[in-house]
């Protein structure tokens, strides 16, 4: 192991990286070296997770700021909602639609509005979560060729007329969309 002042002389992903390698995702690290590892919520999640196999609450502050890690540690570490984390994970449109599938099961109406933004996570959402139509969504979903030929395959269940002229833009996801709904293409 490298002393303190070796890893200070490493920058913060670089020093995270290495006191976790020194796990071999089983041994504990000294207190000392927990202190460091504990300000990087990616690799203080994996700790977590892949070593302590239960909640690190002195590595919570840290892991609670990253929407991505935050959802990672409810999800895969507390297996149930993390209230405190929830105002950060909303800031992500899509780590809050998967935090509403995975976690809340349900409606999170609180997220929607940062969600609905976002065509990939409304989509998504969706899906997963509301099994049907997202309607506040629409408007951004339709803008977006991809997000807008899957809505109309996976969840309209038919052409969305609305979203066509967008469509069109993409020649790949129009072409696509016209052979998914058996149309002639008219460009």
């Amino acid at each position: 192991m490298k002393s303190i002042d070796e890893l200070l002389k490493m920058d913060d992903e670089e020093r995270a990286e290495y006191l976790f390698d020194e796990t071999g995702y089983s041994e504990k690290l000294d207190p000392k070296y927990e202190e460091i590892l504990k300000l990087n919520p990616h690799y203080a999640y994996k700790y977590a997770r892949h070593v302590l196999h239960d909640r690190w609450p002195e590595a919570e502050p840290y892991i609670i700021k990253s929407p991505k890690y935050a959802y990672k540690y409810a999800v895969n570490v507390m297996n149930d909602r993390w209230p405190e984390a929830e105002e950060y994970i909303m800031k992500d449109p899509e780590y809050a639609s998967y935090y509403a599938a995975d976690i809340i099961q349900d409606r999170w109406p609180e997220a929607e509005e940062i969600i609905m933004k976002d065509p990939y996570a409304s989509y998504e959402y969706a899906v997963y979560v509301l099994e049907g139509r997202f309607l506040k969504a629409e408007p951004y979903i339709m803008k977006d060729p991809k997000w807008a030929y899957w809505y109309a395959k996976k969840i309209i269940g038919g052409r969305w007329l609305e979203s066509e002229e967008h469509i069109k833009k993409d020649n790949y996801w129009w072409k696509e969309y016209c052979n998914h709904f058996e149309m002639k293409r008219i460009r």
